[in-house]
């Protein structure tokens, strides 16, 4: 079995004032490839801290951290932003769209950054509008589209560099009951063509559609249900 991330007794202190905080506590957890986990918990929990960890937004006190096979837990920070533009695609609860590019320029902004915009890949990101249903809104800005629309641009930006993992935080965290159900279709039909996402939220009928609830709690692990088996991807 091939992981997509692999977290391995993670602990991460922060100092306040004359306090040691232990937001993780030893932290360990396997993704495979195909996986879909929801991580749970309430605040403080940690699991904002465990989102920050595995989106290479920062660096754990002790332990491991894997992607692929690559551990990234001791990379500088010139290291992690290569990693998070390569290797880590990225869903906001906010939509994080620039407001003065297009639809189609915002899901290449991933592309842009790393100096790899070719025309191979600009027809890429095309595709990729069209499978999210966005093939007629390419040259709209995000103030011409509806919440759903921009997350479904958010979520063909997080796919342009074919990323190991896609990181949702609260996906549907501003969007109407009908509209998440359309994104987590969305979420679930990449999940079924193999893209392992790794999902935080705060609501129980949105972790009912991942294959596996992890549930943090004062900076532990205390439960890591499986509902169905990762997606297999064909090998062996």
């Amino acid at each position: 079995m091939r992981f997509a991330a692999r977290i391995e007794n993670l602990c991460k202190d922060y100092h306040l004032g004359g306090e040691v905080v232990h937001a993780l506590r030893g932290v360990s957890l396997d993704v495979p490839e195909g996986d879909y986990v929801a991580i749970m918990g309430p605040s403080g929990s940690g699991k904002s801290t465990l989102l920050n960890l595995i989106g290479c937004l920062d660096r754990p006190t002790s332990g491991r951290f894997f992607l692929g096979d690559k551990d990234v837990a001791r990379l500088n920070d010139n290291e992690l932003s290569e990693i998070r533009a390569s290797r880590i695609g990225f869903v906001f609860q906010s939509y994080n769209l620039i407001p003065q590019l297009t639809v189609i320029e915002n899901i290449e902004v991933p592309l842009y950054y790393q100096g790899q915009l070719t025309p191979e890949k600009r027809r890429r990101c095309r595709e990729l509008a069209i499978m999210v249903g966005l093939g007629e809104r390419l040259r709209h800005r995000p103030m011409q589209l509806s919440g759903g629309q921009q997350q479904r641009c958010g979520i063909a930006r997080s796919l342009a560099n074919d990323p190991f993992f896609i990181l949702a935080d609260e996906p549907t965290g501003n969007l109407d009951s009908v509209t998440s159900g359309e994104i987590l279709d969305l979420l679930d039909r990449l999940n079924q063509a193999g893209k392992t996402i790794i999902m935080v939220t705060h609501e129980d009928f949105v972790a009912a559609r991942a294959r596996r609830t992890v549930k943090l709690r004062d900076g532990l692990i205390v439960s890591d249900e499986r509902r169905q088996p990762p997606v297999n991807h064909g090998e062996g």
